[in-house]
């Protein structure tokens, strides 16, 4: 089997980077959404599209307080963000139509949470077949559409709600 390569120089930055505080916390500070990925903001939470996603879609629901853990958020925090959830999982289905969704929580670096600090739920859009060969035998996952082309699509859409529904 020959050794393909698949590149991806926009992780440099991410790699190389030293950086300081949370960028989950920073996404929350943001005033101009779009340069963050925030694509929806409640008075509690926020969701954002991952920029290392899993799958096409890939976006997180999170607090905008710094917590670790749903212990440490209000029952007002955790309605919002539960809420939050519900709505961009209904976008989501809306914009992208995917068969199903995987869902969840890590907690801990044991539990693979890539930012322990910050508590953050994950979604992520599966239609049937898109597991294929690539990650199997090139180790290698293809993500079929560019983050600003899905960003643009997701905004226009939750704006069209808030529209609606204000």
């Amino acid at each position: 089997m020959s050794l393909e390569r698949l590149w991806a120089p926009w992780r440099t930055a991410y790699l190389t980077s030293k950086r300081k505080g949370c960028f989950l916390c920073d996404c929350a500070k943001a005033r101009d959404g779009r340069k963050k990925h925030v694509v929806q903001r409640t008075p509690h939470s926020f969701s954002v599209l991952n920029i290392y996603p899993y799958n096409n879609g890939h976006l997180m629901v999170v607090p905008r307080r710094h917590v670790r853990d749903l212990a440490e958020l209000s029952g007002e925090e955790k309605l919002d963000l539960l809420e939050l959830f519900s709505a961009t999982k209904a976008l989501l289905e809306k914009v992208l139509k995917p068969h199903g969704f995987n869902a969840g929580i890590n907690f801990g670096r044991a539990g693979g949470a890539g930012l322990e600090g910050h508590l953050h739920i994950h979604i992520v859009p599966r239609w049937v077949g898109d597991t294929n060969f690539m990650p199997v035998t090139g180790n290698t996952k293809v993500i079929s559409q560019s983050l600003a082309a899905l960003y643009a699509h997701l905004a226009r859409a939750a704006s069209r709600r808030r529209r609606k529904s204000g």
